[in-house]
């Protein structure tokens, strides 16, 4: 993991940049949540650097919408209501649905089987009794796993469009409602992945879009069942 340690001296691009993955890292992981204040000095004394390669890192976050920056109070993580969490994932559900059809299309054997390997790893997380654990493997796996149906597409531009969208569906995941709730569903999301292989394998194009849809809109239920007590809720209503 990058998300712990000491920045070693370098030039400010460089501690910038190293500080922007740590803190990136951390997010997406569910370290703060939802709504939580990010200690800049806290992070400027752990990681051993000034305070302009923290800035740099919350500005670079912020524009790509994992912080909010509140002038005089600080940066906090995002808070989402429910609303827009479902308007979200019903988005991003339709672009990797219509990735996943053309991907069903154009992939090749070999990476059929590297879905097939990646999945194997993903299976195995279930045996981690760390949540943590769990949680870290799941992300780098299952990251991996669907930039590999992208690359099946032969299209850049849906691939770093997709990149963005699956930093805000991590965040979403693990900073709102209960902490990590995926970390108790990696046997299903390894289902859901074995049918969307399935259905790239056999060409099937119509399954492969369903299956994905369905897999990342899966996300709205499990956010839903997790959500805390209406009175400590971090989402808040309209």
């Amino acid at each position: 993991m990058t998300g712990t340690g000491y920045i070693e001296p370098a030039n400010t691009l460089r501690r910038s940049s190293l500080a922007y993955d740590i803190i990136k890292e951390r997010l997406l992981e569910g370290q703060w949540a939802a709504g939580e204040h990010i200690s800049i000095a806290a992070l400027k004394t752990e990681l051993g650097v000034s305070k302009q390669p923290i800035m740099d890192a919350v500005r670079r976050l912020s524009a790509e919408g994992l912080v909010d920056v509140i002038p005089q109070v600080g940066c906090r993580v995002p808070v989402f209501t429910m609303d827009e969490t479902v308007d979200f994932f019903n988005i991003f559900a339709s672009l990797e649905a219509e990735a996943t059809a053309v991907a069903a299309r154009r992939r090749t054997g070999e990476q059929v089987d590297a879905l097939l390997l990646l999945n194997q790893k993903i299976r195995g997380l279930a045996d981690i009794s760390d949540p943590i654990g769990r949680i870290h493997g799941y992300l780098m796996f299952n990251r991996r796993f669907h930039r590999v149906i992208l690359e099946m597409s032969h299209s850049s531009v849906v691939l770093r469009l997709s990149s963005r969208m699956w930093d805000v569906c991590d965040l979403l995941i693990n900073t709102q409602g209960r902490s990590r709730p995926l970390a108790d569903e990696i046997i299903e999301r390894h289902g859901d992945h074995e049918r969307i292989i399935s259905a790239l394998s056999e060409v099937d194009v119509g399954v492969a879009r369903a299956e994905m849809h369905a897999h990342i809109t899966r996300n709205i239920a499990m956010l839903e069942k997790s959500q805390v007590s209406r009175e400590g809720s971090t989402f808040p209503s309209r």
